[in-house]
């Protein structure tokens, strides 16, 4: 079987390195600069992790700012196969209320400023443009054994929702809230893309778990979305997400992913178009 190492990237308020067992700090940089924070080496149930808060440590990168791609490439790096992540963020939708979790499995893209790909030619060993396919931006098998572990543990999730990324760091205005719903947005955040993006064309399972903080702006029974009211709300989250984490990465070992991590990597592969030889 092939062995497994997760990777872990906290968001707001769940960047905690105690969840980790064993645990050995390690600064690296990559060929596209410092990730945001040292990784955290350590295990859970003897499983190996490397845990990567998003913000770092103290929450001081701004999503714009985040050096998305050495992120990404820190964790393969070291050898992870998969990455489950968490993320706060609002919800487009009546039936998903601050608190549930959901299980995105879509996306649209409303970002501006960042680096979506590896292949932008400031790379001498990634030759080449990649055209990576988004109709499956997540790794259906780690999001199926997440859903078991939420139910098993009786949380309130979603098993499907498409997550609206803005650019940020500003929250939307109502008119916009009412426009996502509208496409068919139904969460909102500021992190997935280009994160989900770069892990595909990395090779590696992405999965990510959304912790609902509050209704965003659209609502006009609720109130608007500020940063106390998030903070709050993903704080009481982050023991779920702490409890899925635990339960659902034994879950990952325990199954035989060559198959799915090849296919991953061949998808990867065949998605860069390199240039001409001479």
């Amino acid at each position: 079987m092939t062995t497994v190492k997760v990777g872990i990237i906290g968001g707001s308020g769940l960047d905690n390195p105690d969840i980790l067992e064993n645990r050995e700090e390690k600064h690296v940089t990559t060929q596209f600069g410092k990730p945001s924070d040292s990784l955290v080496l350590g295990n859970i149930s003897g499983i190996k992790c490397v845990l990567l808060p998003r913000h770092g440590r103290q929450h001081t990168i701004m999503p714009s700012n985040i050096n998305y791609r050495a992120n990404i490439e820190a964790l393969k790096a070291e050898g992870c196969t998969h990455l489950v992540v968490t993320t706060a963020c609002g919800s487009l939708h009546e039936d998903m209320h601050p608190g549930d979790i959901v299980l995105i499995d879509q996306f649209i893209d409303r970002t501006q400023k960042r680096a979506q790909t590896f292949y932008d030619g400031s790379s001498s060993s990634l030759p080449g443009v990649c055209h990576i396919p988004m109709n499956e931006p997540f790794c259906s098998r780690t999001r199926q054994i997440l859903s078991g572990c939420l139910k098993d543990l009786g949380y309130r999730y979603h098993t499907t929702g498409t997550m609206v990324t803005i650019e940020g760091p500003r929250f939307s205005s109502k008119a916009e809230s009412k426009m996502f719903r509208l496409w068919g947005g139904e969460v909102i955040n500021m992190s997935t893309v280009p994160e989900v993006v770069l892990a595909k064309e990395a090779g590696l399972c992405y999965a990510s778990l959304a912790l609902v903080t509050d209704y965003d702006s659209w609502r006009e029974d609720t109130e608007a979305v500020n940063v106390e009211l998030a903070v709050k709300v993903f704080k009481e989250n982050a023991v779920k997400a702490i409890n899925v984490l635990k339960k659902a990465i034994p879950r990952i070992a325990a199954e035989d992913w060559k198959e799915t991590i090849a296919e991953h990597k061949d998808i990867a592969k065949r998605s860069v178009m390199l240039p001409p030889e001479k």
